[in-house]
């Protein structure tokens, strides 16, 4: 698979996408591609807009253009489910994920309901007329104007696509070399015979390493503290000969549930028996840099496995470069950035011509909006999660933040098809919208207690609460997740129905017979 070039306006030449729409999407990553696909199947008599900020369509995969950029999760499960993975590697280039995503958007005609260089600037509720009134810039123009929609849908990720995080090293200015963040890596970067120093130790960092190693003089990982890196074989032989045996689509769904329960399996044996996942861990690492390495200094976390997300490294290409000497780990502080490279706190000086600071995102949840209710934009830490998709006491509004045990992708998928079960039941209940209310005595806590990265511990409060019951706590694996969003009921004592006829908020109990 190759990427396709998008299209930067929709197929019909509109220079603006309507003033009204029953579904506005805001983002064309693969989240909002999934949510715009599902909303064709399941209600094609719906009017909706997919609204993308940047020029192009793919999100991430459009935006990521540094070495070896790639997926960490399967493409199996990182695939959606209505659209088979043909590809024979199951960790895949970046490119050959932006031209699947494009793909689906290509089949399901997407092109003339998606406006690039459109970003949403704010979004408010109307209890009067039972609407968002939905604040759009055209960048490339830089004019505002106003769309209405029943059902926002935000799927433009948790973090900024136009900053990134780098710390405040003292001294970088003096640094005489050249700095940057992976999020921009310049495409006339020449890498060629220059020494190189990788700041962090998250998936970028286990990515960049390999793909330049065989290129550089020498490359350093450098970490305050290690992560987790699974090897893992990049060709799937299982899903390859599924796919052959039983044809593209039966083929593919064996093999995303047999992938499913293998990370689900993982999870689970690792938090039962965290002492034998690490000597499996320990093992797989040993098969590729001997006995003798470091591991408990460079390659064994304080907390663990999938306590936080598990790196995974195709066949082992990271461990390959270490354990060949083309590249090195190295676990310290950082004093200063010097006029050549790095001092480290024990006084260990890295020479380095190119610094990367692959030190995590700049979070932005929902896309940086601002949401509010009548006017009243309460901040996102203030609300509560409702079935990990919706906030208390915003009515007709969903988002997607994915996993961090499984696939991103198995989030947006559940959640585009949710947001369709939804709209059936209003249909059935002769209702416009609903609300989630939180229980008066449920009690809350932050947002994924579980997985706290740096990004995400600096960040927390801007991300919405969970409750200590469901539907009001975000599972973790996707298992639980689907018992919740695929197969009970919609509606919920939880979700209060809005009609049009008197802009009342009429609860549902247990009983209602609405069905979805």
């Amino acid at each position: 698979m190759t990427a396709k070039n998008s299209v930067s306006k929709p197929a019909t030449g509109t220079a603006s996408p309507p003033a009204e729409v029953d579904v506005l999407i805001v983002g064309a990553g693969v989240s909002g591609i999934s949510a715009a696909c599902h909303l064709q199947q399941m209600h094609p008599q719906r009017t909706f807009a997919l609204l993308e900020a940047r020029n192009a369509t793919g999100g991430t995969w459009d935006q990521f253009r540094y070495p070896g950029i790639r997926s960490d999760s399967d493409l199996q499960t990182f695939g959606y489910r209505f659209k088979p993975w043909t590809g024979n590697k199951s960790l895949a280039p970046g490119a050959d994920i932006l031209g699947y995503i494009r793909e689906a958007a290509d089949e399901h005609g997407l092109a003339d309901h998606t406006w690039t260089s459109h970003r949403v600037d704010a979004a408010d509720w109307s209890s009067e007329d039972l609407r968002w009134h939905v604040t759009v810039t055209n960048t490339e123009t830089d004019t505002t104007f106003t769309v209405k929609a029943t059902w926002l849908s935000t799927a433009a990720g948790f973090f900024s696509q136009d900053s990134a995080y780098i710390p405040d090293f003292p001294g970088r200015d003096d640094f005489k070399g050249t700095f940057l963040h992976p999020q921009f890596w310049p495409e006339d970067l020449d890498v060629r015979g220059k020494k190189v120093v990788v700041i962090g130790s998250g998936a970028t960092a286990a990515t960049l390493v390999p793909a330049i190693a065989d290129d550089v003089e020498h490359v350093t990982m450098l970490q305050r503290s290690p992560g987790y890196i699974l090897p893992f074989p990049d060709v799937d032989p299982i899903a390859n000969g599924l796919r052959k045996a039983f044809g593209a689509k039966a083929g593919h769904a064996i093999a995303r549930w047999k992938n499913i329960q293998l990370y689900v399996g993982m999870y689970r044996i690792s938090q039962r028996y965290p002492g034998l996942a690490r000597k499996f861990i320990r093992k797989l690492q040993e098969s590729y840099l001997g006995a003798d390495f470091d591991y408990d200094t460079h390659l064994t976390p304080r907390y663990n496995p999938w306590d936080q997300r598990m790196c995974l490294v195709p066949n082992g290409d990271f461990l390959k470069s270490v354990g060949a000497g083309k590249a090195s780990i190295v676990t310290g502080h950082i004093d200063r950035i010097t006029e050549k490279g790095i001092l480290l706190k024990s006084g260990e000086e890295l020479e380095a011509d190119i610094i990367v600071s692959a030190t995590g995102f700049d979070i932005q949840p929902f896309g940086n909006i601002r949401i509010s209710v009548d006017g009243d934009a309460k901040p996102f830490g203030e609300r509560i999660s409702f079935r990990g998709m919706m906030l208390s006491d915003v009515p007709n509004f969903s988002y997607v933040i994915g996993y961090t045990t499984n696939s991103w992708t198995l989030k947006s998928d559940l959640v585009a098809e949710h947001v369709c079960r939804i709209l059936t039941m209003l249909d059935e209940a002769g209702a416009v919208a609903c609300v989630p209310r939180p229980p008066a005595d449920m009690e809350t806590e932050q947002f994924s207690p579980h997985f706290r990265p740096g990004y995400i511990e600096r960040n927390v409060h801007l991300f919405p609460k969970q409750g200590d019951r469901a539907p009001w706590r975000s599972p973790v694996v996707y298992d639980e997740d689907v018992r919740e969003m695929k197969y009970k009921p919609v509606v919920s004592r939880d979700l209060e129905l809005l009609y049009r006829a008197n802009a009342l908020a009429l609860g549902v109990d247990d009983k209602a017979e609405v069905s979805a």
